[in-house]
């Protein structure tokens, strides 16, 4: 996995997974280019790694070509960034459904196809890795539009590797089960509700941020040179429990 050279593109680098994600990169060689919504976590990132920032909110969508388009070209992309609430189907708000989907699904299709467009009319073999959930194909009480964003992401993976496959374009997903984010701990800071999900997970603990970044390095990696399509559990083994 050779970084030098290699030009990234990672949203949600402010906290979580995303900064996760950029410091490995940076430290392993490559540049990187970190879009989050907080100006103070940026300036954080880029006192640690040097990393160039882009300040946006992604549930803004018809901002995002603004912002990012300056940044480009990139060689590689992560779509990372998400944001979830936590309300009972019934009780479910028609705006934050369609916030957390905006966020969720609908930015990383947008930021995609700015990406993407650049490479095909480059020739560029690049490579995208969204970052999913298991909750893509689980129910899971009081997370409505969660799971349906996440679902819909896996979805548009799969379409998204057939159709730039044959341009040497290969997108994949990670679909971590919970992960010790500031997300993950206010989902699943009750015991009542964690303890329940963390037996059933054979390895017996949620995840580290940096498990999921290792995950996400190698699906952007040549050594995954053929893997194109795939949503990848990152789950301790919750999958076939």
């Amino acid at each position: 996995m050779d970084w030098n050279g290699r030009r990234v593109l990672v949203t949600g680098a402010g906290k979580g997974i995303g900064r996760a994600t950029a410091v490995m990169l940076a430290r392993r060689g490559a540049k990187v280019v970190a879009l989050s919504r907080s100006a103070d976590d940026l300036a954080g990132l880029a006192a640690e790694i040097a990393c160039e920032t882009i300040s946006a909110d992604l549930a803004e969508i018809g901002a995002i070509e603004a912002a990012v388009r300056p940044a480009l070209p990139v060689d590689l992309l992560v779509n990372c960034a998400g944001t979830t609430t936590l309300q009972s189907f019934v009780t479910s708000d028609l705006a934050e459904f369609n916030r957390v989907m905006n966020v969720n699904s609908v930015a990383p299709m947008v930021l995609s196809q700015i990406v993407v467009r650049d490479w095909l009319a480059r020739g560029i073999k690049g490579a995208i890795v969204n970052v999913s959930s298991d909750a893509a194909r689980r129910g899971v009480v009081n997370h409505t539009a969660y799971c349906a964003s996440k679902a819909a992401l896996d979805a548009m993976t799969r379409v998204m590797a057939a159709e730039l496959g044959p341009s040497g374009i290969r997108v994949n997903c990670v679909n971590p089960t919970v992960t010790l984010t500031p997300m993950g701990e206010l989902a699943w800071s009750d015991p009542a509700k964690a303890d329940p999900v963390k037996a059933r997970i054979p390895l017996g603990r949620f995840l580290d941020p940096d498990e999921v970044a290792e995950a996400i390095l190698f699906l952007l990696s040549d050594g995954a040179s053929m893997v194109n399509g795939v949503s990848l559990p990152v789950d301790g083994g919750l999958a076939v429990s």
